[in-house]
């Protein structure tokens, strides 16, 4: 698609991304999340009543977020192409918002597997339809629209697969929707910071920067947001049994933590490596000689990895505890530090400064996330101690790039291949890691 729209149209096409998925996030409510939990903790009759009350405020609200995503790109004079392209988009994203909520029933059941496989259906379609789009060279207009048929047909097999487990129809009775709401009104704050923050970049060049500049930043953000999915899912999995654990046995929570932080922690610096070492290759393919500049931006994301791995187990255990208003001030410090950053550094430094904005931003929500969880369950300061084991690990790993005449990609393989190595002779490869490369992590987490 970069290669096929150019760099300045693709920057267009990520910016209405950007713009959506902010604004969707500032209307989320953090519903998918709570859903999560009430479906672990709940059964029977109650947990339906609840759910189809969230289902419904789910759906009321993802329909605002459209239409606020739309207003804004007109109100900003984004060009037509932009406007009809946050219609598109934004209807996508009405889709995927009941289709996630529905999903949070397998998620509940650990079922995995049909999980990765909607999704995986997902990416498939969407690609192809964007080849399709590709082979007969439609203009920008009708990439917006690629994602509508994917996000209606994961829609579909979602609903299929959680008859019996999720009530399909909706309830929405502002008097009973309330107390669901009030309870929880901290954390959807945080979400909506959490969605702000991230993202506010691309929105902010392409108000500020030029075209070309928010192109670049768009080709090494699309690659790290596709990423930074990666620890919503794997650490996002064992938040069921985060959930049951804060409320039956609170010993086995604080060794559930400590493990998950230290794995989000090896994650990271593990995936951090690869991209980081592999960036040019990587730019090289989406987009060609023209997006050289991308490179040291993708490499500057590639860092905040390691930070957003370990936020993220943090913030699960927050929200098990129901510590809503440790994780908004995190998400609010970052928000604040994030666009102090964007509008400091864009003048001067263009997209550098954009990607050195998140960088920091992703390293502020995680101290500050750490400083939380520590206040709550200071035996989670276990996880620390091992910490400069593992970074030392990662550093030494990546030494391969001095190594004359070695090929950027050969090295990263070459890195990602001696990082666990290196853990392991010091005893610190994960061995939940291990099991779930085997197909033995459900298992595992549940004991």
């Amino acid at each position: 698609m970069i290669r096929h729209l150019g760099i300045e149209d693709f920057g267009r096409y990520v910016t209405v991304i950007s713009l959506v998925t902010v604004v969707v996030g500032l209307t989320d409510a953090g519903i998918v999340t709570i859903t999560l939990r009430e479906y672990a903790a709940r059964s029977g009759e109650d947990r339906n009543a609840v759910l189809r009350e969230l289902l419904g405020i789910r759906i009321a609200l993802a329909f605002v977020a459209l239409a606020l995503a739309v207003l804004f790109a007109v109100v900003a004079g984004y060009p037509a192409v932009q406007v009809v392209g946050a219609v598109a988009i934004g209807a996508s994203f009405v889709l995927l918002s009941i289709q996630t909520m529905l999903a949070a029933s397998l998620q509940g059941e650990l079922r995995f597997g049909w999980i990765s496989s909607i999704e995986l259906l997902r990416q498939a379609l969407f690609v192809a339809f964007v080849v399709v789009l590709v082979v007969v060279g439609a203009d920008l207009e009708l990439f917006f629209f690629a994602l509508l048929p994917a996000q209606a047909v994961a829609l579909a097999v979602t609903a299929l697969l959680v008859r019996r487990l999720m009530p399909l129809r909706p309830a929405f009775h502002p008097r009973r929707c309330w107390p669901l709401l009030r309870d929880t009104i901290t954390y959807a704050a945080a979400v909506a910071l959490n969605a702000a923050y991230f993202r506010i970049g691309v929105v902010a060049l392409s108000l500020l920067a030029t075209e070309r500049e928010t192109g670049y930043f768009a080709t090494a953000f699309r690659v790290m947001e596709v990423l930074i999915g990666i620890p919503l899912l794997v650490i996002g999995a064992a938040f069921p049994i985060l959930a049951r654990a804060a409320r039956d046995d609170r010993a086995r929570l604080d060794s559930a933590t400590t493990r998950l932080v230290e794995i989000g922690l090896v994650l990271g610096v593990w995936l951090a490596l690869a991209v980081a070492l592999a960036a040019e290759p990587i730019v090289f393919v989406l987009a060609g000689d023209g997006a050289e500049p991308s490179i040291g931006l993708l490499r500057l994301l590639a860092v905040a990895l390691i930070a957003s791995f370990v936020a993220v187990a943090c913030a699960y255990a927050l929200l098990s505890l129901r510590c809503h208003r440790a994780i908004l001030l995190a998400n609010a410090l970052a928000l604040i530090v994030s666009l102090t950053l964007t509008l400091i550094l864009i003048g001067p430094l263009g997209a550098t400064g954009a990607a050195v904005a998140v960088l920091v931003a992703e390293a502020v929500l995680m101290i500050s996330s750490m400083l939380a969880l520590l206040r709550e369950r200071p035996a989670v300061i276990a996880a620390l101690r091992r910490a400069p084991v593992v970074l030392a690990a990662g550093m030494v790993a990546a030494l391969v790039v001095f190594v004359p005449g070695l090929p950027p990609l050969a090295g990263a393989i070459v890195a990602t291949l001696a990082y666990p190595a290196l853990l392991a002779a010091f005893g610190r490869f994960p061995p939940e890691i291990g099991h779930a490369l085997r197909g033995k992590g459900s298992k595992v987490m549940a004991s």
